[in-house]
């Protein structure tokens, strides 16, 4: 994977957990049970996504249209709703800085869903 920082970064933000599912061979980060990034390698069955490590992010439905048109490196959503969330393959040529943002974003937005009791006690 060309993204080495991903998984200390994804684990850096505020009540971050990971955990692995071999159902699907997917690495998933969540706050309190709720997912906001999960990576993973699909096979060749999976046609565009086939062969390629990727990481899908939650994202807004209109930022994320957007960004699909700007960078061939992100599709919609692997396995998740095509409409909430992307996946970014990790190995085209994705800025680092964007990756970084889409991470914070995906987490933002989870975050943002708790009840504000939990989002006090992740943010102190």
């Amino acid at each position: 994977m060309k993204y080495e920082w991903l998984d200390g970064y994804l684990l850096s933000l505020p009540g971050a957990e990971k955990d692995y599912k071999p159902e699907w061979a997917w690495f998933r980060y969540m706050i309190r049970g709720k997912l906001f990034a999960a990576v993973c390698t699909p096979d060749a069955k999976h046609g565009i996504y086939g062969g390629h490590d990727l990481v899908n992010l939650k994202c807004d439905p209109a930022e994320a249209e957007l960004l699909r048109l700007r960078y061939p490196e992100i599709l919609p959503g692997f396995y998740c709703d095509k409409r909430l969330w992307i996946a970014c393959l990790l190995d085209g040529n994705l800025p680092e800085d964007t990756l970084r943002e889409l991470c914070a974003s995906s987490h933002r937005l989870v975050l943002e869903k708790l009840p504000k009791y939990v989002q006090r006690e992740l943010l102190k």
